[in-house]
């Protein structure tokens, strides 16, 4: 498997990602995660649908929680025709916590704690760590990446505007 060094910081820090690096129009990859109820949802499940996809390392710091409340904020502005993800090595049980919690309702949270599926499809397995990269990815409703951002510094949030803004360009 490719092991991409240095393409991401945490604090400064070097770390490898693993995984090829995602390109803009290529088809999204494939990938196996489990739902709050620890049932397996793959990429085929949303088929037909505009995708924005991401990716946190844990829900439960400071940084991620502000990710996924913002892109739940926006979930409900952007229609039916769109479906928001956010994957993250966290268990099912404490995603399903944490959205209670947070009262995250207008996105999906999986988990890929399993099997990694969706961190070495997408090159966003933190190989130090064993925990995804910040990024965040936009599929169209033919299932091609229109729009990718990975966050080069884990402790910083993504451009929230670029991608809804990429979103709203494949509407």
């Amino acid at each position: 498997m490719q092991e991409r060094h240095g393409a991401v910081t945490f604090m400064g820090n070097p770390l490898t990602l693993v995984g090829p690096e995602l390109k803009v129009g290529q088809a999204a990859p494939q990938f196996t995660a489990l739902d709050n109820d620890l049932n397996p949802v793959s990429l085929k499940d949303f088929s037909g649908k505009v995708l924005v996809i991401s990716s946190v390392p844990s829900l439960d710091t400071p940084v991620c929680d502000l990710q996924t409340r913002r892109f739940n904020a926006e979930a409900t502005a952007l229609g039916s025709k769109v479906q928001i993800l956010t994957l993250s090595m966290d268990l099912p049980f404490a995603q399903k916590r944490w959205c209670g919690a947070a009262g995250v309702e207008a996105l999906k949270t999986l988990s890929d704690h399993r099997d990694a599926s969706f961190g070495l499809a997408y090159g966003l397995l933190i190989k130090e760590l064993r925990l995804l990269a910040r990024s965040v990815v936009v599929v169209n409703h033919e299932g091609k990446v229109t729009y990718y951002q990975l966050v080069g510094e884990v402790t910083q949030e993504p451009d929230y505007d670029a991608a809804i803004q990429a979103v709203k360009a494949v509407l």
